[in-house]
């Protein structure tokens, strides 16, 4: 808000730089912007580690079913516990990381200290060092990591190459023991072929912090599986992640004002 459209970068002739907040740029139209010589920043730096902490919540809270268990602990129903409450330990598991830009490293940063086993897809393979300082081993088919993890966690970008990156065959691949995370996008994984999924206990579970659209229509199916975790888009929703992009962002703008090498340029 505003929708950046054509009309509205016609009646600002001055304009010269959009400053985005987060570091998602799926909603903006990056060549026609660039047409008009704007300049486009956002602000990878605030967003990493709140949004790794989000990806390594939804792992434990959807791995010890935290959402089912507190509505037992707190229904007025519940007269004893069940004591065939089991969930999956995440200690030792396998963690597959598709996207391992800034925030999937610091994702496996964190996993590292779970004595997780991490497997990581990229369009490009880190540096030997930086996988050796987290213990990540690469694999250049998505496939290989989709078949050997027992946690898939997406943090790519959506673009035009990872829209439905996750559909029935992708699903279809992985465990019947593992779980989605996802922490990137909605649409970078096809809903109508998870819900098949979860439905069908082809995999185990799934936890989401977003979805297409936002909010789903109330009627959606994902809202009525008991396997699910869903959050509202609250990755980069802390206070300190809120006022640091709001300064990466000033600091972006500021520059390009003043001629100044641009910190986070798209």
């Amino acid at each position: 808000r505003p929708t950046i459209d054509q009309e509205l970068l016609e009646s600002l002739p001055n304009l010269k730089v959009i400053g985005n907040s987060g570091v998602g740029v799926d909603h903006l139209d990056l060549k026609m912007i660039s047409n008009f010589g704007v300049k486009v920043t956002n602000t990878p730096h605030a967003v990493a580690d709140p949004t790794a902490d989000i990806g390594m919540a939804l792992m434990l809270a959807s791995a010890r079913r935290l959402v089912e268990g507190c509505q037992t602990a707190v229904s007025p129903d519940t007269k004893y516990f069940p004591v065939d409450w089991l969930g999956v330990e995440v200690t030792r598991a396998t963690l597959g990381i598709i996207g391992m830009g800034s925030i999937g490293y610091r994702v496996a940063q964190r996993a590292r200290a779970f004595d997780m086993r991490i497997l990581y897809h990229n369009r490009n393979r880190r540096r030997k060092e930086e996988e050796e300082a987290v213990g990540a081993h690469y694999c250049e088919k998505m496939e290989d990591l989709l078949q050997q993890s027992d946690f898939v966690m997406l943090v790519v970008n959506l673009t035009s190459e990872t829209h439905k990156l996750i559909g029935k065959k992708e699903l279809g691949l992985m465990k019947p023991t593992a779980t989605l995370v996802n922490i990137s996008r909605g649409a970078v994984v096809d809903q109508d072929a998870l819900v098949e999924a979860l439905q069908n206990k082809v995999i185990r579970a799934a936890a989401l912090d977003v979805t297409y659209p936002e909010p789903l229509p109330r009627d959606h199916p994902l809202l009525k599986l008991n396997n699910i975790i869903i959050t509202p888009h609250i990755g980069t929703a802390t206070v300190q992640a809120t006022r640091m992009m709001a300064e990466e962002a000033i600091a972006n703008m500021l520059a390009v004002l003043n001629g100044q090498p641009i910190p986070s340029e798209v």
